[in-house]
């Protein structure tokens, strides 16, 4: 059979148009950002590389349930997307020395029957830029978020914006917008300067604590949690930690992740209901995830640099997963990482977080003193969790009456449904 795709003579396998569907995706999700990188590479053009990767999708979706699914399949998308960038070049009537040496490569990759999508050091270089890029300073936050699930997660418009509950065209809107800022902006395809780069990571890390933020506790609709964006966020995690070894705060970030998503599974109930820390069934905290969040930490400890905002806060979660009960949790120790963080990153969240582990520590009566000046401060005004945690901390010391109306006040304020469900539920509990 006569077939017309860069890699003739490659195994495949039989041709079935679910598994060939699936493979699709699967591959895209994996390769994508490999894909995308080297093309950036080859074309300076990040939209453009974007724009061939995806008319390399289409065709696969096209050929693959026909012909079956390539050996080497992001080998093949590669090279499909490559003569695509030829095609465009000659259609434009620009065939240069570029092109005719990108042309003999792909010829000779063939005759050779050559599998390998390019040098393994390439690739991560190539991987590293794009991350870079997605997350560039010229870019909206909200921009680089989508830019880099689509990009260098693999996500589809569709599946971004079922996780962030807005509508696909918004999506798509703020992954065009961004492309035309980045041309706009020139901006290059390299890893920045070492003075450039910690800032830059900085925001690469940013973006990952987002989405991964967003997973944990959704901001808003139906679902408590959304599990699915939260592995989305560790796998960039262990992307950027083999990327960049010697960053201690990527390795603290990853831990921090793996050591919170450990107790998702514990974290509803079979109705989706949350389940709040003290009464989760601990036996269900995934203890694979744990071992891998320690890890990250002491991997991020051995750098030798002391610990970031994401390692301490890693700290604070390991404490939670190595502890058998709420009762048996080391809070004082939590209380001086909390207080570590403070110092090092000030937010009035942080001080929040704090004043629950000292109610944990010395009592509740310390610690609503630390919650009426963050009241007083007006800096959380708007932010259900204030008022919710002044709620638990009033019904420990037995003020029933103060408790419902701020259990009622964070419930009006809670934009997840089954979070202000469970603090409705909290506020007719207090008035008994």
């Amino acid at each position: 059979m006569t077939d017309s795709s860069p890699y003739s003579e490659t195994a495949r396998s039989a041709p079935d148009t679910g598994s060939a569907e699936r493979a699709v995706a699967a591959v895209w999700r994996i390769e994508s950002a490999r894909i995308v990188g080297a093309l950036t590479r080859m074309v300076g053009d990040f939209g453009l590389a974007e724009d061939l990767a995806q008319e390399a999708l289409v065709d696969a979706l096209r050929q693959w349930p026909v012909d079956g699914v390539p050996r080497n399949a992001g080998a093949w998308l590669t090279a499909v997307a490559k003569r695509k960038a030829i095609d465009r070049w000659r259609r434009q009537e620009r065939l240069d020395e570029r092109v005719a040496l990108l042309a003999h490569d792909l010829e000779q990759e063939q005759r050779e029957g050559r599998d390998l999508l390019w040098d393994p050091d390439a690739v991560d270089d190539d991987v590293l830029r794009l991350i870079f890029i997605s997350c560039h300073p010229v870019l909206s936050k909200e921009a680089q978020v989508a830019l880099t699930l689509r990009v260098v997660g693999g996500l589809s418009s569709e599946e971004i914006a079922r996780a962030f509950l807005v509508p696909t065209a918004t999506v798509q809107q703020r992954i065009v917008r961004a492309k035309k800022t980045l041309s706009a902006a020139n901006v290059p395809f390299e890893v920045p300067s070492r003075e450039e780069r910690a800032p830059r990571i900085g925001a690469i890390l940013g973006v990952l604590y987002l989405i991964f933020n967003e997973a944990h506790a959704a901001s808003s609709g139906p679902d408590w949690m959304r599990p699915e964006l939260s592995d989305e966020a560790i796998r960039l995690g262990r992307v950027l930690a083999a990327l960049m070894p010697q960053e201690p705060e990527v390795h603290g970030l990853l831990a921090l992740m793996e050591l919170t998503a450990a107790r998702f599974g514990a974290r509803v109930d079979r109705h989706g209901d949350p389940v709040l820390l003290a009464d989760q069934d601990r036996r269900r905290w995934d203890r694979g995830r744990i071992s891998r969040g320690r890890a990250s930490l002491a991997t991020a400890d051995a750098l030798g640099r002391g610990r970031g905002a994401y390692g301490l806060q890693a700290a604070i979660a390991e404490c939670h997963a190595v502890a058998a009960s709420v009762e048996e949790t080391d809070w004082e120790r939590i209380v001086l990482l909390y207080e570590a963080l403070g110092r090092l990153s000030p937010s009035p969240v942080v001080e929040l977080n704090r004043a629950a582990a000292v109610a944990m520590a010395t009592g509740p009566a310390s610690a609503l003193l630390i919650i009426d000046r963050l009241s007083s401060s007006g800096a959380l005004r708007g932010y259900h969790l204030l008022p919710a945690t002044r709620g638990e901390l009033l019904r420990r010391l037995g003020r029933e009456e103060e408790a419902r109306s701020a259990f009622t006040v964070a419930a009006g304020l809670a934009g997840n449904d089954r979070e202000r469900s469970l603090l409705e539920r909290k506020a007719r509990g207090a008035q008994k």
